[in-house]
């Protein structure tokens, strides 16, 4: 019967059953058409199912018939609900004309009630996008002031939310962190509606990134993990939450648990309608495919990331110079960082900006980034920023010969690294340690910081880092030809009798890449067979 299907949909909406709520009451419209407000039900339950062009249609269905029975209030309320999420998508011209229209509604009969203070939400938004962060701010504020006045949580907290990251644009991170934590606090006790839930944890949980705030990104993105959890058939938010939570447990040193995380991801933005953020799904997997030494791997990855519209550097260029193809890397490095702007998109380029020049010998270059990181980093005062700055500064002076002063630099980085609990970049720092007690004729010291950095690449997965510090920690780079640190490894393999196939088989990359290193390796070591190479590596004690 038509009143139990509607009945059942309206109870499962309560229950935040979206997908059960969202058949129900399809059914009982397709026997009779809903009213009023179930429409806005159903289109809510679209909306959290992910069914975006469903859930438009639905809106502004649900707008008209606000409209019919004299209710431009409501109706207005629908505008604002289409317009918000046509703004995100760049479609300007459209949200505009929803905005136009509420505003003319109201302004016509004069009315004084909350969805004044809705309306004005888009137009902050579009001044956040225009750069306007001041006029933003403001506008978010006017906004939060009717939603006080008119007891309306949900418009107060997305005010409130929105001046806390305008505060962050202008610079004030201390006004800014206070106002989204209070924000939070509403939206974890379930005050507000789902879809300003939603939206706002995956706002503020970028907003914790772009500041690298690492401890309130990984405390936010476990809550919204318990709310995505809670409703398990909700779809709009979950994606946007697995990246991140991939970024954290990548840096925490759980590659596994951070593949399968960006691998759910990648299936989530990849079910029709494709979203675009399957391409910062696809680079979370790229940088753990590098990481583990699978360049082939990677480089696919890389490529679908920026079929998605996502920039595949730094970590393409990272690959190129792991291959050994050092100008490639210094060039792909240098176009991008030509064209980044931001602050932000500047400190995810730098660290590895430094490391190619370095690889490059282009120590100026090095120089020029490594202080830029530190200037961004000390007008952040993030402690990711202050652990990638010093990492850079230490592996700099090193490079300039300045032993002692890259070693203080780098024992900063190391606490800083340790304090946040992230391996790999911690052993990274101590493969440099190595470095600098060896150049300050401190072997036994050198050793040890060598042999604990492969350890904990050892324990990661890190192949191409654990390579590479096994060569420097037990063999000296005269002994190593030059070769790279894959090169050593295919190297070690070919020694024990393997074929092309099986070194491609068992580093993850195609024979055609075992074939261009097996030509580097000729080429460096100034050989011309299999035999030649396994005997030289024996010789030199490589293998």
């Amino acid at each position: 019967m038509v009143s139990s299907a509607l009945d059942r949909g309206r109870q499962a909406f309560g229950r935040a059953a979206w997908a059960e709520s969202y058949a129900q009451l399809s059914s009982a419209d397709d026997e009779r058409a809903l009213d009023a407000e179930d429409v806005v039900r159903l289109a809510t339950a679209a909306q959290l199912l992910g069914k975006d062009a469903d859930s438009a249609e639905l809106w502004a269905r649900a707008h008209q018939e606000f409209l019919a029975r004299g209710d431009p209030e409501r109706a207005v309320r629908c505008a604002f609900r289409l317009a918000v999420p046509l703004l995100f998508k760049g479609e300007v011209a459209r949200a505009s004309g929803w905005i136009s229209r509420g505003r003319r509604l109201l302004d016509e009969g004069q009315h004084d009630c909350v969805e004044q203070g809705y309306l004005l939400f888009p137009l902050a938004l579009q001044a956040i996008l225009q750069g306007d962060d001041q006029t933003a701010y403001d506008t978010f504020g006017k906004a939060a002031a009717f939603g006080e006045r008119f007891h309306d949580v949900d418009l107060v907290t997305l005010g409130r939310h929105g001046q806390g990251r305008a505060l962050l644009r202008l610079g004030q991170l201390a006004g800014g962190v206070a106002l989204l934590d209070e924000v939070m606090i509403a939206v974890t006790a379930g005050e507000v509606s789902p879809i300003v839930a939603g939206d706002v944890y995956c706002s503020v949980i970028e907003a914790c990134h772009e500041i690298y705030d690492l401890r309130r990104a990984q405390e936010w993105t476990d809550a919204m993990a318990r709310w995505c959890a809670s409703q398990p058939d909700q779809l709009s938010y979950r994606g946007s939450c697995l990246i991140r939570r991939a970024e954290i447990m990548r840096l925490h040193g759980a590659w596994s648990d951070a593949m399968e995380i960006a691998e759910q991801a990648r299936e989530w933005f990849s079910r029709p309608p494709v979203h675009r953020a399957v391409g910062a799904a696809f680079y979370q997997l790229a940088d753990l495919y590098r990481l583990r030494g699978e360049s082939d791997k990677a480089i696919e990855a890389y490529r679908e990331a920026s079929h998605w519209g996502r920039e595949p550097q730094p970590g393409l260029a990272l690959v190129r110079l792991e291959e050994g193809q050092v100008e490639a890397a210094r060039n792909a490095i240098g176009r991008a960082a030509g064209e980044t702007r931001g602050r932000q998109q500047r400190a995810q380029l730098l660290p590895a900006y430094v490391e190619i020049m370095l690889a490059a010998n282009d120590v100026a270059g090095a120089r020029a980034g490594a202080d830029e990181l530190a200037r961004i980093a000390a007008g952040v005062g993030a402690p990711l920023l202050q652990a990638l700055a010093s990492h850079a500064q230490g592996a700099v002076l090193l490079a300039e010969g300045q032993a002692g002063a890259a070693l203080s630099a780098l024992r900063q980085a190391l606490s800083a690294w340790r304090a946040i609990e992230a391996p790999y970049e911690a052993a990274r720092v101590r493969m440099l340690v190595g470095l600098a007690c060896r150049a300050l004729g401190d072997d036994d010291a050198a050793e040890m910081e060598l042999e604990a950095a492969a350890q904990t690449f050892e324990r990661l997965g890190a192949a191409p880092d654990l390579a590479r510090t096994r060569q420097l920690s037990h063999r000296n780079e005269a002994a190593a030809g030059g070769l790279t640190a894959r090169e050593l490894e295919v190297l070690e393999l070919v020694a024990t009798g393997k074929s092309n196939r099986s070194i491609a088989s068992e580093l993850a990359i195609s024979e055609k890449t075992v074939a261009r290193h097996m030509s580097n390796i000729f080429t460096k070591l100034g050989i011309s067979s299999r035999a030649a190479a396994t005997a030289y590596a024996f010789r030199n004690k490589l293998a």
